[in-house]
């Protein structure tokens, strides 16, 4: 792809920023607080602003455009579809909308072959949840802690970050546990097997105190995402896997972000050899291009509705235009190898790049991920493991994490900065000079975290 030629237009940015500013309601902030960049445009891996800014994008958007910016193919076939097809209800079948069911059915692991579509992840997990209860016949469902799951009403109390606390008020039965993190481990293990055999016996002991007859299903992003990357340790999924049948529990496994490619496989679940009972995706599925989201279902679990009408759906489930998008998008993921780049680049680019980084830098204090999928858990200390700034840090006790995320922009990347962690997380389809690129000004801006280091 041809760089694009950026032409500053200031004025045109003064407008847009202004119109934002008057009518625009942002969420997760406080609106009178935030300054929102004015975005000109973006291709590939980069975007830029009216001022002639060009940042190289290692967030992915919210980790969603796994195929970059304005995919050429992609944008053909959702211009296509809409001199076709622009809009049918989900009741009917349609070609297209019937193809990218098939083509994600291919993909996911094990009997998940049937898919009900939503307009984005909270939705999928909305309804993975509601098809669990329904099936079970049980209300109760457990979270971890470190977790996002979205921001509808059932999603957002499953969520464990702190943007469920403003409002925990809206589903009853969500229990929450503590999953496997080795770095900052809640069962004072030392090694992963011991992480792993701990955590499953806290599960399994929860379960116990909360009664396994009243529990419809266990949710996991089968990597959490914005809550730090933490690569779950051998042996921990299987074994979330068996104790769900031991107690009829449905076991629901979150990939609306580290799904289609982001870790290297097209579904995460893949690099632990687990078939979850449902499995929610959006995101990447279509690279964001066309809202979509939706539920991969199990043989049992879609039989229970055969002859039983499924109390939920959507206008726009299955929505040509995003289905038409995912068809393209997967079809690119498959002729040019897009996952088998995700997997390249980290473990030969990002991986050892992020690492020698931590060798120099003492405000690094853990290094992890797999494929395009990474976190840099920043630290006062190395010894204790003292976050760079306090959990759900704001204002003047979040500083060292500003500073940084500024240096960075300074830099010409655009960081992905939750709490006390950056995130590397650039398109599946990244090169290997764009993550060499993203990783020198990781390079530079870290100094400016080593200064608020002890």
């Amino acid at each position: 792809m041809t760089p694009h030629v950026i032409e500053p237009d200031p004025q045109a940015g003064a407008a847009v920023k202004a119109a934002d500013r008057a009518h625009v309601f942002h969420s997760w902030s406080a609106q009178g607080l935030i300054d929102p960049l004015a975005v000109a445009g973006a291709e590939g891996s980069y975007f830029w602003d009216y001022d002639g800014n060009r940042y190289l994008d290692f967030t992915s958007g919210l980790v969603y455009t796994n195929i970059g910016y304005q995919h050429p193919r992609v944008v053909a076939a959702i211009q296509e579809q809409a001199a076709k097809l622009t809009t049918f209800a989900p009741a009917f079948a349609i070609d297209v909308r019937s193809e990218a069911a098939r083509l994600i059915a291919e993909r996911t692991p094990g009997d998940l072959d049937k898919i009900f579509f939503t307009n984005g992840g909270a939705e999928a997990v909305e309804n993975a949840v509601r098809m669990a209860r329904l099936h079970t016949g049980r209300t109760k469902v457990l979270s971890a802690y470190r977790s996002y799951h979205g921001a509808t009403s059932t999603a957002i109390n499953l969520t464990g970050d702190p943007r469920r606390w403003a409002s925990d008020n809206g589903s009853a039965g969500v229990v929450r546990f503590w999953a496997p993190f080795l770095y900052r481990s809640p069962f004072y293990a030392t090694t992963e097997a011991e992480e792993s055999a701990r955590a499953l016996q806290h599960l399994e002991d929860t379960i116990a105190f909360e009664g396994p007859a009243t529990i419809a299903a266990i949710i996991l992003e089968t990597v959490p995402g914005t809550a730090g990357i933490m690569t779950p340790p051998p042996g921990y999924l299987a074994g979330v896997r068996e104790i769900c049948d031991k107690y009829g529990i449905v076991f629901v496994l979150d990939e609306v972000m580290a799904g289609f490619g982001r870790t290297g496989k097209w579904f995460a679940a893949e690099h632990f050899d687990v078939v979850p009972d449902l499995m929610t995706f959006a995101k990447g599925v279509n690279s964001g291009y066309v809202p979509l989201g939706g539920v991969a279902i199990s043989e049992e679990i879609a039989a229970t509705f055969d002859k039983r009408p499924y109390p939920g759906g959507l206008t726009y489930s299955g929505h040509p235009l995003a289905c038409a998008a995912a068809v393209a998008t997967i079809q690119v993921m498959e002729d040019e190898k897009v996952v088998e780049n995700a997997a390249h680049i980290g473990e030969n680019v990002l991986g050892p790049g992020l690492r020698e980084l931590a060798e120099r830098h003492p405000s690094v204090g853990e290094v992890r991920g797999l494929g395009v999928f990474w976190a840099l858990d920043l630290v006062k200390n190395r010894e204790t493991r003292e976050p760079l700034v306090p959990y759900n840090a704001a204002g003047e006790a979040n500083a060292p994490m500003a500073a940084f995320g500024a240096a960075a922009k300074k830099n010409g990347l655009w960081p992905f900065v939750n709490m006390n962690r950056t995130h590397a997380v650039p398109a599946c389809n990244v090169t290997e000079a764009e993550a060499k690129e993203g990783l020198a000004a990781l390079d530079a801006a870290l100094t400016v975290a080593d200064e608020h280091t002890a």
